[in-house]
């Protein structure tokens, strides 16, 4: 069964965040769902083939995770913006950044600092499943660098894309109205 581009028109509109900035953004994200079943397509026709053990093949393999995560890093992404709520300070997420960060204020600074780093990726705030602990990630590619067995809780686009028409080189003018958009029923919906 093929994947299917999500509609996030409910983002338009959207404090800090311009149209043009969203569709170019949207668009983007439905080229990773158009090549993430381009690449299955073939992976599967391969195998029938009988073509798995080629170099061919084998590339194909390596490709399905950056685009399968350029589609799925998106979607989760997407779905934690739009929010126009404050973190609720007694939910689940917020006591348990308390407990692993020392405070909301400590995880906010390190999650901010990690997104500001120099270099093209993404932010992921991840629960680890074994134990539950929270932690910020830098993730340089869509396909490399995720702790195993974590969980995305919170998903900030650092690719230039996500920033560049509406801020330029101020990352952190975009990081501030991402945090303004913050979905947090998305997020806390997503933490064990």
């Amino acid at each position: 069964m093929p994947y299917e581009a999500k509609d996030y028109a409910r983002l338009i509109g959207m404090e800090g965040f311009s149209e043009t900035l969203l569709k170019n953004h949207f668009t983007l994200y439905q080229g990773y769902v158009t090549n993430t079943n381009k690449v299955l397509d073939s992976l599967a026709q391969m195998a029938k083939d009988g073509k798995i053990g080629t170099p061919e093949y084998a590339e194909l393999k390596r490709r399905v995770g950056w685009e399968f995560n350029g589609m799925r890093l998106h979607e989760l992404y997407f779905d934690n913006l739009g929010g126009k709520a404050a973190l609720d300070r007694s939910g689940k997420l917020a006591t348990r950044m308390a407990t692993d960060f020392g405070s909301v204020e400590a995880w906010e600074a390190d999650f901010k600092g990690t997104g500001a780093m120099r270099g093209i990726g993404w932010t992921i705030l991840y629960q680890d499943a074994d134990n539950g602990r929270l932690i910020n990630q830098w993730i340089n590619e869509h396909d490399a660098g995720h702790p195993a067995g974590c969980t995305p809780i919170l998903v900030l686009d650092v690719f230039e894309h996500a920033f560049m028409i509406d801020y330029g080189l101020k990352r952190a003018d975009y990081i501030a109205a991402f945090m303004k958009n913050i979905n947090w029923g998305a997020s806390e919906a997503r933490l064990k």
